[in-house]
C-alpha cells in the first residue's frame, strides 16, 4: 500500500475527471498528477533524498493537495506544520523533525527569516503562495515549470510516510509516526463505512495541516473523487463553495458545525442539497446541536466517529442510522460507534484489564492504523503503545454490542466529592438551554470538594443567561453535584488548529501554582 496509489488509479480510469477545484478554477486528474511528478522531481533536484522529511506551512490551497502526493512520490516523508502554533513552536517541530525544505505560503512568508536564521536543518525554503517569491527563497511555480516528471519512488507499506505533530499543551509536541500502511488502512476502512460514494465532491473547510482533514479526505482519492478547496475554515465560505461546487462531504468538528448553523448567512435561501455527508469527530455533539444540524441538512447522512492523530486517524464510527429519528430508538444516540473494519477496541482499567461491559475504563486501541511511534520519543512510545495496544488516554465505555461511549479525556475527568464527573455530560446539559452558543467544563480547585465543577460559557446572540438560571437548569437534567457550581461568561472560547476547545487554557489561572495531573 501507498498514498499514491489512488492517483495512480484515477488517471488510468479517468484522466479528465475534474480531481481539484478551487474558486472558479479547476484541474483534471491527469493534469494534477503531471504537476504532482514534476514537483517530486524538483525536489529530487533540491537534494531531498529517500526518508527526507519536507515540511509546509500553509493554509488550504490547491498546492497543499499537490505537496501530501508530491513528497511520497519523491521518497519523502510528510511534515505539515500547525499554522495555530507560534514561530518557536513550529521551529521546534522542524528541528526536532530533522526537516530539510520547508513550503510556506504568503500568510507565513514573514517567519522565514527567523527559520533561516535558527534553524539547523532546514536547507530550502519554497514559497508556494500566489505573489511573488521573497528574496533567497523558490518558487513553487518556477520548479514545477522547469522540472520533468519522474517516476514514482513507490514508498510504502512500513514505509514513514508522514511526521505529524500533535500535542504542544504539555511540554513539547510530539511527533506521530504513521507509515504508509496506516494512512491506507483507515482510509480504506473510512470507505467501506460508506464514507466516500461514487462522484463526490469533498469539501477541504478543516486545516489541512490536521490529519482529520487528511485522513478523511483519503476515501475520496480512492473513489476518484473531486477535491474541493477554501483557504481556512469560515462559515459564509463553506456555505457558498457547497452551493457553488455541489459540495457531497464534509469532515467538520462541533464548534464549526455551531458556527455555521448561528451564521447569519444560514437560512433557508441556502441551497445545501447536494450534500450527502456530514462527519464529526474530536468531540462529541450536544443533542440540540445534532438535532438542529440534521433539520438543516434533512436529506444528508450523518457520521460520528472517535480517533486521533496516533490512530490514522479513525477508530470507531456510528453510522447515520443510528443517528436518524428512526434510528434514536436502537439507544446509540452519544456513541462513537464499533471499531472500524480492521480494527480492535477493548475498555480497559488502570492494569490495562479489560473492564465489564458498561464500565467506564481507558479505550485501548489495536490494528495496522496504529501509529509507529513518536519520533526520537522512545519512552513516551512504550508507555502509549504496548503489545501492539495503543492507550488512547480517553475514558469511555462498551456496551452488549461493541458500541463505544467517549465519556472524557481522563485528565479533564472532574472528581469532586468522592464522585467522578464526566464533563460532556455537563456541557451537554448547557447545550439545551437556548441562551447557551457554547460551552467547556472543566475542574477547578476547592476546598470542600477538592476539585469543584466549573462552567466556561459562551452565550448564544440575544440571551443575556445568568449563573444561576444555568445552574437551575443544569440540575433539572443531571444531579446536582454534577451541576457547575459556578460560571464564567466568555466572548469566544479558545480552540487548536483543529477546532479542539482549549482546556488547558481555561484552567491555567485556576491551577496556577498548584499540582494538578491534568495537561
Amino acid at each position: 500500500m501507498y498514498l499514491t496509489q489512488a492517483l495512480h488509479r484515477s488517471v488510468q480510469q479517468h484522466p479528465d475527471r475534474i480531481a481539484v477545484r478551487w474558486g472558479e478554477k479547476s484541474r483534471s486528474f491527469g493534469e494534477f498528477a503531471e504537476r504532482v511528478a514534476r514537483f517530486a522531481a524538483a525536489l529530487q533536484q533540491l537534494g531531498v533524498q529517500p526518508g527526507d522529511r519536507v515540511a509546509m506551512l500553509s493554509l488550504n490551497s490547491e498546492r497543499y493537495l499537490e505537496y501530501q502526493m508530491a513528497v511520497p512520490w519523491a521518497g519523502a516523508v510528510l511534515n505539515p506544520c500547525n499554522i495555530r502554533w507560534s514561530p518557536a513552536e513550529i521551529l521546534y517541530s522542524l528541528e526536532d523533525s530533522g526537516s530539510t525544505v520547508l513550503l510556506v505560503d504568503d500568510t507565513f512568508k514573514g517567519m522565514v527569516q527567523q527559520f533561516r536564521r535558527e534553524s539547523t536543518t532546514l536547507r530550502e525554503f519554497i514559497h508556494c503562495g500566489d505573489g511573488k517569491p521573497p528574496e533567497g527563497m523558490h518558487s513553487y511555480e518556477a520548479l514545477v515549470a522547469q522540472n520533468k516528471p519522474v517516476p514514482d519512488a513507490l514508498r510504502r507499506g512500513d514505509d514513514l510516510a508522514g511526521i505529524f505533530y500533535t500535542g504542544g499543551t504539555t511540554g513539547f509536541p510530539k511527533g506521530v509516526m504513521l507509515s504508509h500502511t496506516n494512512l491506507c488502512i483507515s482510509g480504506l476502512a473510512a470507505r467501506a463505512e460508506g464514507l466516500a460514494r461514487p462522484g463526490g465532491t469533498y469539501l477541504h473547510a478543516a486545516p489541512m495541516f490536521h490529519l482529520a482533514d487528511m485522513g478523511l479526505a483519503f476515501p475520496h482519492w480512492v473513489q476518484g473523487n473531486t477535491h474541493s478547496v477554501i483557504p481556512m475554515f469560515d462559515p459564509a465560505r463553506v456555505l457558498d463553495t457547497i452551493e457553488q461546487h455541489r459540495v457531497t462531504n464534509l469532515c467538520l468538528v462541533p464548534t464549526m458545525i455551531q458556527m455555521m448553523l448561528d451564521h447569519p448567512s444560514m437560512g433557508p435561501h441556502r441551497d445545501l442539497s447536494s450534500l450527502r455527508t456530514v462527519f464529526y469527530g474530536a468531540s462529541a455533539v450536544p443533542d440540540a446541536l445534532l438535532l438542529r444540524a440534521q433539520k438543516a441538512i434533512p436529506q444528508a447522512e450523518v457520521f460520528q466517529g472517535f480517533g486521533m492523530t496516533e490512530l490514522a486517524p479513525v477508530a470507531t464510527i456510528l453510522p447515520s442510522s443510528y443517528l436518524s429519528e428512526e434510528g434514536r430508538k436502537h439507544g446509540k444516540l452519544g456513541c462513537s460507534g464499533r471499531a472500524t473494519f480492521c480494527t480492535e477496541v477493548k475498555v480497559v482499567d488502570g492494569e490495562g484489564r479489560e473492564v465489564p461491559r458498561g464500565t467506564v475504563g481507558e479505550i485501548i486501541v489495536r490494528g495496522p492504523n496504529v501509529m509507529q511511534g513518536y519520533w526520537n520519543k522512545p519512552e513516551l512510545t512504550a508507555a502509549a503503545v504496548r503489545d501492539g495496544w495503543m492507550f488512547t488516554g480517553d475514558g469511555g465505555r462498551m456496551d452488549g454490542e461493541g458500541f463505544i461511549t467517549v465519556v472524557d479525556r481522563l485528565k479533564d475527568m472532574i472528581k469532586t466529592g468522592g464522585e467522578n464527573v464526566f464533563s460532556a455530560e455537563v456541557e451537554n446539559a448547557l447545550a439545551k438551554h437556548p441562551g447557551v452558543s457554547a460551552s467547556a467544563v472543566i475542574a477547578i480547585p476547592s476546598e470542600q470538594w477538592g476539585e469543584a465543577v466549573h462552567a466556561v460559557v459562551v452565550r448564544a446572540a440575544g440571551h443575556d443567561v445568568s449563573a444561576d438560571e444555568l445552574m437551575a437548569h443544569c440540575k433539572t437534567l443531571i444531579a446536582g453535584y454534577k451541576s457547575p457550581r459556578s460560571i464564567d461568561f466568555v466572548d469566544a472560547l479558545p480552540v487548536s488548529g483543529a477546532g479542539k476547545i482549549l482546556k488547558t487554557k481555561l484552567r491555567e489561572p485556576f491551577w496556577k501554582g498548584r499540582e494538578r495531573a491534568v495537561g
